[in-house]
């Protein structure tokens, strides 16, 4: 009997969005259950924005309010570890450097990508700290298991123009299905692609590739 053909879904996120970190983990966990082949996408969300007329939520000042307050219970309900109080740092910080970094990663070492990514949002989102300066997103690369040549191999190519036009690229193709926040999904299933954008529509996301949604799947302990 033949394996099941596998449904693709692509993330498309920036370490800037915590909302990213919540469909990374939760998508994470389904990787398997669902018997998907989850890629994983870095882009810039600041050209996300610019592209598409549209501007953070955290500039608002009610909706900031609304955001913080939604990512304290998001904790609970996810096991994904925000802090539990409001990132000093989260208008003072640039994620183009990280993802340019993680660009690299995906390019060059895309077995490390998953880990990278995650110690970058927990260095912001959980222990706020820099994510904007290079050699923070060299400790985030140290923390996620990257050795201090190969991390720094990865930072010597985040200002070549190759790097630069693939994350422009990427960008782009989140950009031309219709992007304009993060997290943002495609779902490739017999042929067709469907777009959705936010944690909150993976139950969704569940029903049009026919699976199953069971919550979060809350681990035992946080990450």
């Amino acid at each position: 009997m033949a394996a099941p053909i596998k449904k693709t879904i692509e993330l498309f996120y920036d370490v800037i969005s915590p909302y990213s970190w919540l469909a990374f983990e939760i998508l994470g966990r389904y990787r398997q259950r669902w018997n998907i082949d989850l890629q994983y996408k870095p882009f810039f969300l600041g050209g996300i924005m610019q592209g598409a007329d549209n501007k953070p939520p955290g500039l608002n000042p009610m909706k900031a309010v609304y955001m913080f307050d939604d990512l304290a219970m998001q904790r609970d309900y996810t096991g994904v570890p925000f802090s539990k109080s409001v990132p000093t740092s989260f208008f003072e910080q640039s994620s183009l450097t990280a993802q340019r970094f993680l660009t690299v990663v995906n390019d060059q070492h895309p077995d490390d990508l998953e880990e990278v990514s995650r110690q970058l949002w927990i260095r912001m989102w959980s222990k706020d700290k820099d994510i904007s300066d290079p050699t923070s997103v060299l400790e985030a690369a140290q923390a996620a298991g990257m050795s201090e040549e190969v991390a720094n191999k990865c930072m010597s190519k985040v200002k070549d123009q190759s790097t630069k036009e693939e994350l422009k690229r990427i960008t782009g193709i989140a950009l031309e299905s219709g992007a304009f926040g993060a997290p943002w999904i495609l779902a490739h299933k017999d042929g067709e692609v469907k777009t959705f954008w936010g944690t909150d529509k993976i139950p969704l996301l569940a029903h049009v590739i026919g699976e199953k949604w069971e919550g979060p799947l809350k681990p035992s302990s946080n990450l």
